[in-house]
This record gives C-alpha cells, sequence and structure tokens, in this order.
C-alpha cells in the first residue's frame, strides 16, 4: 500500500466528558461529541460522512453530465441495535435534488446508483449486510 492509499486523523480528548477534537493534519479540525452537546456524536458522524460521500459523488457525476444544480441535500436516518454493539441496522437517505429539469430525471438517478453501486468508498466500508435505502424526494 503506497503511502497514498493510507489516510490518517488523529483524535484528542478535550479533557472533559465525551468531547474530542480531530481530524488530518493540515486542515480546521472537527469537534465529536459523545453527549452531542457540542457537535454531532461518533454514530451521527458516520451518518454525515456516508452522506458527505453520497453527496459528493452525486455533485460530480451531475456536473460532469451537464445537469445544472440549484441546491443539493441529504438527509439520513438509521436505525440502531438494541443491545451493545449498538450498530446501525439500517440507514435511509434521501436525497433532495434542486435544478435538474425532468427531462434530467434519468441521470439523477444513475447519479444516485453509481454513488451506491461504485464510488461511495463509505458505503463500502460498512458491513455489506446493512440495509441501505436509498430515495429521491419527490419521486
Amino acid at each position: 500500500m503506497s503511502s497514498s492509499d493510507r489516510k490518517q486523523v488523529t483524535l484528542r480528548w478535550k479533557g472533559e466528558g465525551l468531547l474530542f477534537e480531530g481530524g488530518p493534519d493540515g486542515v480546521p479540525s472537527v469537534t465529536i461529541d459523545g453527549d452531542s452537546h457540542l457537535g454531532p456524536s461518533p454514530m451521527d458522524t458516520l451518518l454525515l460522512a456516508l452522506a458527505g460521500c453520497m453527496a459528493a459523488d452525486v455533485r460530480v457525476i451531475l456536473e460532469k453530465g451537464r445537469v445544472p444544480l440549484a441546491g443539493l441535500a441529504v438527509r439520513v436516518s438509521g436505525a440502531r441495535a438494541a443491545s451493545p454493539p449498538r450498530r446501525y441496522t439500517s440507514i435511509r437517505l434521501v436525497f433532495e435534488v434542486d435544478g435538474p429539469a425532468p427531462e434530467h430525471a434519468s441521470k439523477v438517478e444513475r447519479a444516485l446508483a453509481l454513488s451506491r453501486e461504485t464510488y461511495c468508498s463509505v458505503l463500502h466500508t460498512l458491513d455489506p449486510d446493512l440495509e441501505v435505502a436509498i430515495e429521491l424526494a419527490g419521486a
């Protein structure tokens, strides 16, 4: 594995509660709060990472397909197991895409499928048995 294939982040406890701060060297840090008071929890952060990965894929794919995009939002919800480890048992993503004309609907659907099937490294890092539903709002 080359060094360009290896990612590294550092997370440091802030000295109180379940508050941590970190990220890769040279970029602004993020706050992760196990109590969800001053930042998202680790499990919220996982949902954000998945949404961010897929949203970036969709944005790039639509841009390459010359599909106009005025806005993009992703709502993500996850159902968790009742007992430890309280992993996600299912995740639902709803994409709100603003800008594409009706004739671009197939390109939007294709962008979602390509992200899910090929490009989203966060999704492909998760347990393959995880149930993931992806929807397009208003579709």
